[in-house]
């Protein structure tokens, strides 16, 4: 009877390795936050199938898959995915090359802010896909327009953030710089800059979101090639699955889009503490 109470407690006192306690820990938090999406596709499966919802319009999920899995073994969803891509990525970094200096310009030089002001905030209230005729009729139907979209879409948010992030930066820690004798040149380098990096960087990430989403409105008017093509050509023709294809598949790319944005954020954010989970 003895050895059995003491085996119990043995076996209640013994601690799991490191290794499998954090590999539990992992495994438990994936599950608590896939679950709504793991419900959420298996009502999309089951909903067409029971009549919840006409098949025709929302085909169950495993069709949409297996549609996919179609259009890229014949290399269609791969083309749209390149066309699209190139086109985000490139407005998209000439957006971050223009508006971040713009960005630190206006923030930290009053004069700067006070010339161009009244030119932004007419242009920053001005819907992007309402300039879209515009750009089309000035630039044609070609890369060139889409592109110009994408940049002018998303050099807002990275403009006005990088302004807020700059503004934003604690008196006292500009003072205290000061006092200990840095140039300006230095005293922004090392003090304004770092303490704006976050802020810019949020900016950054809308920005990303807005590179694919306008640039799929643009793709639905004058492509040939892209994602936005591939929706609205799907509708037209009634080859449904194809449609819902492309968006899981912008879906996809945002998500996997703003996760590289965030890993980037956190190597140049390595100073600040990270937020416990």
């Amino acid at each position: 009877m003895a050895s059995l109470e003491q085996s119990i407690e043995l076996h209640e006192g013994a601690q799991q390795p490191p290794f499998i306690a954090e590999v539990g820990r992992w495994l438990g938090r994936a599950a608590a936050r896939s679950g709504i999406l793991l419900f959420v596709a298996a009502l999309w499966e089951t909903a067409p199938r029971v009549g919840l919802v006409e098949a025709a319009f929302l085909p169950p999920l495993s069709e949409v898959l297996g549609t996919a899995w179609q259009l890229i073994q014949n290399g269609q969803l791969l083309s749209h995915i390149k066309a699209s891509l190139s086109r985000s990525l490139l407005g998209f970094s000439l957006a971050i090359l223009m508006g971040v200096p713009l960005g630190l310009a206006i923030g930290w030089y009053k004069g700067v802010a006070d010339a161009i002001n009244p030119l932004l905030e007419v242009l920053r209230n001005t819907a992007a896909l309402a300039l879209l005729p515009v750009f089309l009729l000035l630039l044609g139907i070609g890369e060139a327009s889409k592109v110009a979209l994408v940049i002018y879409s998303c050099t807002w948010p990275i403009l006005l953030n990088t302004i807020s992030g700059v503004r934003g930066v604690d008196p006292l820690l500009i003072k205290s710089a000061r006092t200990m004798g840095l140039s300006p040149l230095q005293l922004f380098r090392k003090v304004i800059l770092p303490a704006a990096i976050p802020t810019i960087f949020v900016g950054i990430r809308l920005a990303g979101a807005y590179s694919l989403l306008v640039l799929v409105a643009a793709e639905m008017i004058g492509a040939k090639a892209g994602l936005g093509y591939l929706i609205i050509y799907a509708q037209y023709n009634f080859q449904i699955p194809s449609m819902y294809v492309g968006i899981l598949t912008i879906t996809t790319l945002g998500l996997t889009f703003n996760y590289l944005l965030m890993r980037l954020e956190r190597r140049f954010t390595s100073w600040k503490v990270a937020p416990k989970e």
